[in-house]
């Protein structure tokens, strides 16, 4: 892995754009982008031809591009692919935030790599990058019970209670995002996977 590629050069978090899909499950993503955005004194701004809104950052001194794509999610990847190929960011090097069915409201997890475990958007950042190689941060947003629920329990809002907890893991992956961006994945799992 070049030096370049040891940490983190791209936040992206995945989502669904406009009001009526803000506050549901589906936008985890969102939501801990804006915590990052938020806390490093940045504003994302729309630009066309990374079809989303973007943002560059400083955190722990080094330069991080914030992405939120306004495709709807199954094109998620077309927004990071034309992000990563304009500034020749390396799939190792971007970290892509997503609601995860299979973690329990309150959970957060992150690991390299991996499939698309039937999440729409981390499917089409697969295609896009040609790579499964990105890291990921899995937000736990609960499972509905059966998989002919899914579709409607994503797009609606959590209860006020998993609303909590989910924000919860999103304020300490956030507290994690200098040594994320550093690098030290490993010392971040330590800690994020003992919560």
């Amino acid at each position: 892995m070049t030096e370049a590629a040891s940490g983190i050069q791209m936040i992206v978090g995945l989502g669904n754009p406009g009001p009526q899909y803000d506050q549901t499950r589906h936008n985890a993503g969102f939501w801990f982008l804006d915590e990052v955005a938020s806390r490093a004194g940045v504003s994302l701004r729309p630009d066309g031809k990374f079809f989303g809104a973007a943002a560059k950052a400083v955190i722990d001194g080094r330069d991080v591009w914030l992405l939120k794509p306004d495709t709807f999610m199954n094109r998620s990847g077309q927004a990071i692919g034309a992000l990563a190929r304009f500034y020749k960011i390396a799939p190792e090097a971007i970290l892509v935030a997503h609601d995860e069915l299979d973690l329990d409201p309150g959970t957060v997890r992150l690991k390299r790599g991996g499939g698309h475990g039937g999440h729409n958007g981390l499917r089409d950042t697969i295609n896009q990058l040609a790579s499964k190689e990105f890291m990921r941060l899995r937000l736990g947003v609960g499972h509905p019970g059966h998989k002919d629920l899914v579709v409607d329990y994503v797009l609606n809002k959590p209860s006020q209670d998993d609303r909590r907890k989910i924000e919860d893991a999103i304020w300490d992956a956030e507290r994690e995002i200098a040594a994320i961006v550093r690098g030290d994945f490993e010392a971040v799992m330590r800690v994020l996977h003992a919560r």
